[in-house]
């Protein structure tokens, strides 16, 4: 399916219903095709895109932002409308070959959904699905509201209580799993295991997390891939890479307010450990959800460029390319101000990193 949208034809001159009919040679020229709204940035795009290594899907974390017209979109739409149908226009920006379905974490998706979403989508490209906050956190509200989301707004208010269903197999397979392999399938690209942070009243010792963690990662259909994503410090060790490393499932090497940077991640749970790689870059550390919205809202410009962040991943990127394995990037706005624009930098900092370490040398 090619990416690249179609162009109107020329409206063709209307002859005149009075008079003698002119002469072919004399002809009216037919009126120029409309211009494309976003031509030139496919375009632009579409050349950096041929820069970079195989392999390599860059997105945002999701895409209903009525801020990227212009970036993403050719015009302003409602975000409920481009929630509904905006994947379209998104899959035709060469730069962005993944996405992420955020909003699988807080409740299971309808099948109706799925099917609106796939019938959108090209041939090939893959979404990142979250699973649900019921099997993959520690403790849950009173509310009954997700104990976190993605980009750090924090707990919802009420007492925390443990999840009897944290890490729950047949809860995973039923609500996640199933859905995902009988409607979705050629869209299913990695299941994120999003762990949210725990108080430390209620979070499991590693020793336990460990054995618990390996248990469920042991007992996943083969059929999808898997990426854990660490909210604490504590669980990044030497036991949690080979517990990944045994199972075949990446560990997710995050841009988030209290982890280290991806980098450093990587120092533990090297690229190598898995079978491809994932990077999100969701909020820098240190800052909060609520003040970087109001930043960084509408999301139409980099207000906060991180060129140290924007090495590491590149570096990250170029070695999975180096080892041949896919990898996947997700972009939030709360990570520079636009997710679009940041996955431009990323991938300008990428393909010419690639291009210098694959240049034959000089004779």
């Amino acid at each position: 399916m090619s990416r690249s949208p179609g162009r109107r034809g020329p409206v063709p001159s209307q002859l005149s219903l009075f008079g003698e009919a002119p002469r072919p040679a004399a002809a009216e020229a037919p009126a120029a095709p409309e211009p494309d709204a976003m031509a030139a940035v496919y375009d632009d795009a579409a050349r950096l895109a041929a820069r970079l290594p195989a392999g390599l899907h860059l997105g945002t974390s999701s895409w209903s932002f009525p801020g990227w017209q212009g970036l993403v979109y050719a015009r302003r739409r409602s975000t409920e409308e481009l929630a509904r149908d905006g994947l379209a226009e998104y899959a035709r920006h060469p730069l962005l070959t993944t996405v992420g379905i955020d909003r699988s974490f807080y409740a299971p998706i309808p099948d109706s959904d799925l099917r609106r979403y796939r019938a959108q989508l090209p041939d090939g490209f893959r979404c990142v699905s979250k699973a649900l906050h019921a099997v993959v956190s520690q403790t849950l509200q009173r509310s009954e509201a997700p104990p976190d989301d993605e980009e750090g707004r924090g707990a919802s208010r009420g007492r925390a209580e443990p999840n009897p269903d944290f890490l729950s197999v047949p809860l995973f397979l039923s609500r996640v799993a199933a859905p995902l392999l009988s409607v979705f399938r050629p869209h299913a690209g990695p299941v994120l295991l999003e762990l949210p942070p725990v108080g430390p009243p209620h979070r499991l010792p590693p020793r336990a997390f460990f054995e618990r963690l390996d248990a469920f990662l042991g007992a996943l259909p083969r059929e999808l891939a898997y990426a854990v994503e660490l909210r604490e410090r504590a669980y990044l060790t030497g036991e949690y890479r080979e517990i990944l490393g045994a199972h075949g499932v990446a560990h997710t090497y995050s841009y988030w307010r209290n982890m280290p940077s991806p980098g450093a991640q990587a120092a533990v749970v090297p690229v190598s450990n898995a079978p491809f790689a994932i990077v999100r870059l969701l909020l820098k550390p240190g800052r909060r959800y609520e003040a970087e919205q109001r930043r960084f809202h509408p999301f139409n410009r980099i207000v906060e460029p991180d060129p140290a962040m924007r090495a590491e991943v590149a570096r990250l990127l170029c070695e999975a390319a180096a080892l041949r394995i896919e990898s996947f990037v997700l972009v939030n706005n709360k990570a520079e101000g636009s997710a679009p624009l940041t996955v431009r930098a990323i991938a300008e900092e990428v393909a010419a990193a690639w291009q210098g370490s694959t240049a034959p040398a000089a004779g």
